[in-house]
């Protein structure tokens, strides 16, 4: 779609649907950001939405209709679960109203395409999760990168793995089915992070695994029962992007070894990115004949959940494009299906989607300043 400012002015009106457990981070931001007001809040459980509203002095609450028939909403956040984010997306699109996904945009090709179509034909705009790219730590590993502090970059290495979250999780049976798992639960972040330092990615090559059928939750008032594991507990995968770099990647809920790890090689040394599932961090550089690593910046979050949904209502007011754009959210969204299609067939997938990287936030950017 072609970006026109809005005619409204003042704070972008948001109505959010989902009343979960992230509701409360990104209520607590986008109360705080001077360019955003929250107006109503929506979830098929309409108490939880209610106890929101009277936690965070939400004017309306209720069921979807609330939010989506509510006048003062422009621009819908969309914080249900995976499997409901393309539903959902449809019914705020066909509402007349912007929406900002949860990760991941869907959990197909299909879905995904057909959200980004649809707000295209109605003129609206879809953003999505994660919006950690847009905070400090990764801005400024993306700047360093494109100083040339390490040379040119040619692979990185990603490694996230843990146990899995039943040990702690209250309810962690969804993680560890259709949509979830740790690539499409976990992946996202990194797999936005390489996009936003290499672009888009071209083919994949996976292998998957699972260690265990069954899993028991560790915690809470489940705690003891077992449930199924139905997708794969691991990947390992190989992407190839279209500017000549690769990544080597793994992402399991089956190491007793808890380890993040987002590392970037040049021509002339190595760096250690910041966790792209945080706004903030140090970031290391070693340099070729050097002995270690030297922390050339430390970086602290100006904000949290919902910085990407703010960059959106300062976007929709001021007719520029948004950041965390559909395009790359779909990209990321096909990626991830490759390497699963790769873990199951074992061959190489190629990647058909493509996108525009975003600009770099401006050095003064301030997500609570008044700006519309």
């Amino acid at each position: 779609m072609t970006a026109t400012p809005t005619t409204r002015t003042g704070p972008v009106g948001i109505g959010i649907i989902g009343a979960g457990v992230i509701s409360g981070t990104y209520i607590e931001n986008l109360t705080s950001f001077a360019d955003t007001k929250v107006v109503a809040i929506a979830d098929k459980i309409t108490e939880k939405a209610h106890a929101r509203a009277e936690e965070f002095g939400i004017p309306a609450a209720g069921d979807n209709a609330v939010v989506l028939e509510h006048p003062d909403v422009e621009l819908v956040v969309n914080i249900t679960t995976p499997d409901a984010h393309a539903e959902v997306a449809a019914q705020v699109i066909a509402a007349g109203k912007h929406v900002w996904n949860e990760k991941p945009l869907a959990l197909d090709r299909e879905a995904g395409r057909g959200t980004i179509e649809a707000a295209e034909k109605a003129g609206l705009r879809v953003g999505c999760a994660p919006d950690t790219f847009l905070g400090n730590g990764l801005q400024k590993s993306r700047e360093l990168l494109e100083s040339g502090i390490i040379g040119t970059p040619l692979t990185a290495l990603v490694l996230l793995q843990s146990p899995g979250p039943e040990s702690w999780h209250p309810d962690p049976a969804f993680l560890f089915q259709y949509g979830a798992g740790p690539l499409f639960d976990i992946g996202p972040y990194y797999l936005t992070a390489l996009a936003q330092f290499f672009g888009p990615a071209r083919q994949v090559a996976a292998t998957a695994s699972k260690a265990r059928a069954t899993r028991t939750i560790g915690s809470g008032p489940k705690a003891g029962e077992v449930f199924d594991v139905t997708v794969p507990s691991q990947y390992s995968a190989l992407v190839q992007y279209e500017s000549g770099q690769s990544a080597t990647m793994i992402y399991s809920f089956d190491s007793a070894q808890t380890r993040t790890l987002l590392e970037i090689t040049g021509t002339e040394g190595t760096m250690l990115v910041p966790d792209p599932n945080m706004f903030e961090g140090e970031i290391a550089v070693r340099r070729l004949g050097e002995d270690d690593f030297t922390v050339v910046a430390e970086t602290t979050a100006l904000s949290s959940r919902g910085t990407g949904a703010l960059d959106i209502a300062r976007a929709i007011r001021e007719g520029r494009p948004h950041r965390a754009q559909g395009a790359q959210a779909f990209h990321v969204l096909d990626t991830m299906v490759a390497i699963a299609e790769s873990g199951e067939r074992g061959e190489f997938v190629a990647v058909d989607s493509s996108f525009e990287k975003p600009a770099l936030l401006p050095e003064d950017w301030d997500p609570k300043a008044a700006t519309v």
